[in-house]
């Protein structure tokens, strides 16, 4: 974690938490001028985000290439870097450049519709990205230079939407993104599941790691996984037209007893990179995320105390088998 906190109750219950877990603190800076980022949300009566502040100029001022600059050797060893949108473009930079020097895969989470538009800069460097639709959308905008796509629009009918529709529809937005350096986009689309989408000559399924050290969760995750999510999957391929240039796969969501939706996307894009770490193919870890998405909305915490691993991988088998490949046009 490479990150900054102040001397403050927030703070300190967030090292407090971290160090309790076992992990390295060496990369969050402290300084008693920080005030710890924090984000308030109200919630509507279904558990979804009615209003929102962030207050994350700590991120912005602190984290800067200079201190990141500091892992370099970090960055180095590791088999994939998670940045997010709080960084400024000029961090953002330097993480990803680093990144690059090291054959280090990028995963960029948009956090927000107004700064996943700081994707723009970093573009190239980027192997995943998790936009939801909204911030698919801006994103695509910001590295075309031009608003040109537009959100999906729903009626007030409530009818559901088909899978087919959102790929569709949001297709155009989804090829600038690879076209301009994404390698793999993974799209949340809530109850309606995730799309993830790929240039058709890019081999999502032989996306290789740099080896990671392997903690006995991890080995129990791949163990538990592997056998219900077996690899090489053909997700129906045969749909897809010979000549093809577009990979795209649909996983649905798991139904859940929802009781707040923040955290969702968060526990979904961990539950992923963890799963890829412990050795998971990508589409047997984008699995995983949906099942870690449907333990947070259940709970009432931001993120769940604890993970059942017989459950997770039993949702994670009920995702990946009704994981299915959508018809893609030979010309977009």
């Amino acid at each position: 974690m490479i990150s900054a906190v102040g001397f403050d109750m927030a703070g300190n219950m967030l090292l407090e938490h971290w160090e309790s877990a076992g992990l390295s603190i060496e990369g969050i800076q402290r300084h008693q001028n920080i005030e710890t980022a924090v984000v308030c949300h109200i919630f509507d009566e279904k558990g979804e985000v009615a209003a929102g502040v962030a207050h994350v100029e700590s991120i912005e001022k602190f984290l800067t290439p200079r201190w990141i600059e500091k892992f370099k050797c970090k960055i180095s060893c590791s088999p994939i870097l998670m940045v997010d949108a709080n960084l400024t473009s000029s961090s953002l930079e330097a993480s990803c450049q680093l990144a690059a020097q090291f054959n280090t895969p990028v995963w960029f989470e948009p956090v927000s519709v107004a700064k996943s538009r700081r994707v723009a800069s970093v573009v190239q460097y980027v192997t995943f990205a998790s936009p939801n639709e909204d911030e698919l959308v801006a994103m695509a905008n910001a590295v075309s230079g031009k608003d040109i796509f537009q959100p999906i629009r729903r009626d007030d009918s409530g009818t559901k939407l088909s899978k087919e529709y959102f790929f569709q529809t949001l297709k155009p937005a989804i090829w600038v993104l690879l076209d301009k350096g994404v390698k793999v986009l993974v799209v949340t689309l809530g109850s309606e599941g995730v799309l993830v989408c790929s240039k058709a000559k890019f081999n999502l399924q032989r996306l290789a790691f740099k080896g990671n050290q392997s903690p006995y969760f991890s080995k129990q995750l791949y163990e538990a996984v592997s056998t219900v999510c077996p690899k090489d999957k053909s997700f129906g391929a045969s749909m897809c037209k010979p000549m093809s240039n577009l990979f795209a796969v649909h996983f649905p969501a798991l139904p859940a007893s929802i009781v707040r939706l923040t955290g969702a996307g968060d526990c979904l894009v961990g539950g992923t990179i963890a799963s890829l770490c412990a050795g998971l193919d990508v589409m047997q870890s984008i699995a995983v995320g949906i099942a870690a998405a449907k333990v947070v909305v259940e709970v009432e915490s931001n993120v769940p105390d604890e993970y059942c691993l017989a459950k997770l991988a039993d949702d994670a088998r009920s995702v990946y088998s009704g994981a299915t490949m959508l018809l893609c046009q030979s010309k977009l």
